[in-house]
């Protein structure tokens, strides 16, 4: 019985748009058995995709009402699920394997987890990254946009900044998978952010450091430092999170990297970087020091772009002791613009997937 309810669980996270594909090993359902107890099997696979208050999941359900808020809080503290309490009412609801359940897992995660994603990762990739939208869109350095080209409110850092009212930064789950796994890399460890437009979100919580307003900028300026890559939801408004990349840890880099698809399959952008060859020394700053996507290849006299991978970030660009790498916006029948919200981002991806989950919108 038991067995069956996390092939259950499986085949729910598989029907959500995101994806949860089976593997030949059964290693994802390993992982299911590590994070849920079958009581929380059962009452994940009886949640939503949009938050409930506990009264609204026992009507809806037929579940007793009684210790299901409790139920629901653990599930939340334990990784599980998403919840969050609007002066003192709480609601959850269910979240994919990506974003969410896995990145939820931070704080709970040892060797053999970090082991088990990274077997499954290389059957999830497959998966994941065969389908539109693109779960991530990068946000370029804003300074390097040049002021010819108008950039949209869902391209600037600082306009997810401004429009939030509490702050976090936290570990960044794919960097500490590396670590327990003895693949650190030298780039910073806390330094994802994340963000509410809300006040007073992360002040209790004890897995994301509350910051001010300024410090987040300067966490986003340190990542910049670092030669890490902004990276967010692929969405036009609703963002709540930037995660700070480098090409060895993070699970989307990694796509582009190990995998050989292009870079726009993988994620969105709206820019590519593009070297003055008259300009360029090849000094290797840009080559070696900056791209974390291999995008830049030697040429004749110079470095050229390999457009394909490029994606757009501008990392290389802020460092050039010549000068001689711009951001270009791309061309209008290169940009697809991101789905307005979460909600239609999960529409489009189920078409593509051809799944139907209307029993848990």
């Amino acid at each position: 019985m038991s067995e069956e309810l996390y092939q259950n669980l499986a085949k729910v996270l598989d029907t959500l748009p995101n994806g949860f594909p089976a593997t030949d090993s059964g290693v994802e359902i390993r992982l299911l058995k590590k994070i849920f107890r079958p009581e929380d099997v059962e009452v994940f696979c009886n949640l939503r995709l949009d938050f409930e208050t506990a009264g609204q999941i026992s009507e809806r359900t037929g579940r007793p009402l009684e210790g299901l808020e409790e139920h629901l809080t653990e599930m939340r503290e334990r990784g599980q699920i998403f919840g969050i309490d609007l002066g003192g009412v709480k609601m959850f609801k269910m979240v994919p394997w990506v974003f969410g359940i896995f990145e939820f897992q931070r704080p709970h995660m040892d060797r053999e987890f970090a082991e088990m994603c990274e077997e499954y990762q290389k059957v999830f990739s497959k998966q994941f990254f065969s389908k539109k939208p693109q779960l991530m869109q990068v946000i370029p350095i804003e300074k390097e946009i040049p002021n010819r080209q108008q950039a949209l409110q869902y391209e600037q850092v600082s306009n997810i900044i401004e429009n939030s009212q509490s702050f976090a930064v936290f570990d960044c789950v794919c960097k500490k998978e590396k670590h327990l796994l003895d693949e650190p890399c030298d780039k910073p460890l806390e330094i994802c952010t994340g963000f509410a437009p809300i006040p007073g979100v992360f002040d209790d919580s004890d897995r994301y450091k509350a910051i001010t307003k300024e410090e987040a900028y300067a966490v986003l300026d340190k990542a910049e430092k670092a030669g890490l890559v902004h990276l967010t939801w692929n969405v036009e408004s609703g963002h709540f999170f930037i995660c700070n990349c480098c090409g060895c840890c993070c699970g989307v880099l990694r796509a582009i990297n190990e995998t050989g698809i292009n870079a726009s399959e993988v994620i969105n952008s709206y820019y590519y970087a593009e070297i003055n060859s008259e300009e360029c020394t090849a000094c290797g700053v840009c080559k070696d020091e900056r791209c974390q996507v291999a995008a830049i290849e030697d040429g004749d006299d110079a470095y050229r772009i390999v457009r394909e991978r490029c994606i757009g970030c501008g990392l290389c660009v802020t460092t050039c002791p010549e000068e001689a790498i711009s951001l270009i916006r791309k061309q209008p029948e290169e940009i697809v613009p991101p789905p307005k919200s979460e909600k239609e981002w999960f529409e489009e991806r189920a078409v593509e997937r051809g799944v139907d989950y209307s029993k848990y919108k």
